[in-house]
């Protein structure tokens, strides 16, 4: 049986395939406790490169940045013993995606988010500047509320936010997110009909 390839085509398995290592590190975690878990973390996300880069695949900068962050600060955990690494490391890696996204828009004029998405749709100047900002906001947001969870609650309210509470949290933005642009969509396609 082969794997369907993830790609922006196949939302679900897209999806599935980006979690990949966070739902290894959560039942390794459940099975073994907290250093396995990061090591199985590390080797799933050199998995996943390695998976893409068989398959003759591109591997998208912010698997690349994942894949560093994961070494350096599941690296840490392990050779220090010290879980607060392990726990940083999602409130670094959305921060360098919030930098990323407002460094990319403000100084070089570049938009990551039509970069990822313009062969899917097609919308207006300012509102993919808009969306830019959004996702940038909202991985801030990630970070803030990653670090809080790490730092007032147990290790294992932290590891069931990280599968569930992200996950939930992403499906609600991304919905929301639909919602509005669904709006410039319908417009530019009817538009598009009214058109001679």
């Amino acid at each position: 049986m082969d794997i369907p390839e993830p790609s922006l085509d196949n939302l679900p398995m897209k999806w599935l395939f980006d979690l990949f290592p966070v739902i290894l590190f959560f039942v390794a975690y459940k099975i073994a406790g907290l250093y396995t878990a990061t090591a199985v973390a590390i080797v799933a996300t050199f998995a996943q490169i390695g998976w893409l880069r068989v398959r003759g695949r591109t591997v998208e900068p912010a698997l690349w940045l994942s894949l560093g962050v994961i070494v350096v600060f599941g690296g840490a955990t392990l050779l220090l013993h010290d879980e607060a690494f392990i726990k940083w490391k999602p409130t670094v890696l959305y921060l360098l995606f919030t930098v990323g996204l407002v460094v990319a828009q403000a100084g070089f004029g570049r938009n990551p988010m039509r970069a990822v998405m313009g062969r899917q749709i097609e919308l207006p100047e300012p509102v993919w500047r808009w969306l830019n900002h959004a996702w940038a906001a909202f991985f801030a947001l990630l970070a803030v509320a990653n670090l809080l969870v790490a730092h007032y609650f147990s290790t294992d309210t932290w590891v069931n936010f990280k599968l569930f509470g992200v996950t939930a949290l992403m499906l609600v933005f991304v919905f929301a997110q639909a919602l509005v642009l669904s709006r410039f969509v319908a417009t530019d396609e009817t538009q598009d009909r009214d058109s001679p």
